[in-house]
């Protein structure tokens, strides 16, 4: 791959900005063009929060058209049937199995989907469902969901493990940059053993 168009979505308060910015910094050390662009409306109310990022030799704009994601990564189920206008046939998508309800749903107005992963296989998309909550809580931070999905979308990119550890190391704390590393490597390491 050399170059593409990643699209990360979910809720408020999942780190998905953090885990953006993590990624564009790594592409741009990696030698790539990156373009990258974020919505995040009613993110601090837990509303929907999306990250285009694009890299290549050149990059024109930061916005990915409907149709093109080469990869979407979903930090919660239902996001990922939201943002599937932006999907192709083809495309990855990386799916934290995690369920955080919508307003509608937690207030009995309307229901959770079922069956989000059928849904998602019924439109040629090569899925990939990772429980990173539970991942996170395994190491003892279950605030690490956002690096456990850096860590797999990792290992999808043509980029070096070391590029994104030294992103990584530069970015966080010294007192959460080690649970953030390990919760990385153990995300990288489920999509490589896969």
């Amino acid at each position: 791959m050399k170059e593409g168009n990643i699209l990360l979505c979910g809720v408020g308060g999942q780190g998905i900005l953090l885990a953006s910015e993590i990624l564009s910094s790594t592409l741009m050390h990696a030698g790539f063009d990156v373009k990258q662009s974020e919505v995040h409306g009613m993110a601090q109310r837990g509303g929907s929060v999306v990250s285009h990022v694009r890299f290549g030799q050149k990059v024109y704009s930061p916005l990915i058209e409907l149709g093109t994601a080469d990869i979407a990564v979903s930090f919660e189920l239902l996001e990922a049937l939201r943002y599937l206008p932006y999907m192709r046939k083809g495309s990855t998508v990386i799916v934290n199995t995690q369920r955080i309800l919508p307003a509608p749903v937690a207030t009995g107005v309307d229901v959770y989907p079922d069956d989000i992963l059928g849904k998602l296989r019924c439109h040629d998309l090569a899925v990939r469902d990772i429980n990173a909550m539970e991942v996170a809580s395994s190491i003892g931070e279950k605030r690490a969901v956002n690096m456990v999905l850096v860590g797999a979308l990792s290992a999808m990119i043509p980029v070096e493990e070391s590029q994104f550890l030294q992103v990584i190391s530069g970015r966080l704390p010294q007192k959460i940059r080690d649970i953030n590393i390990e919760a990385f490597r153990k995300g990288r390491e489920i999509i490589r053993n896969s």
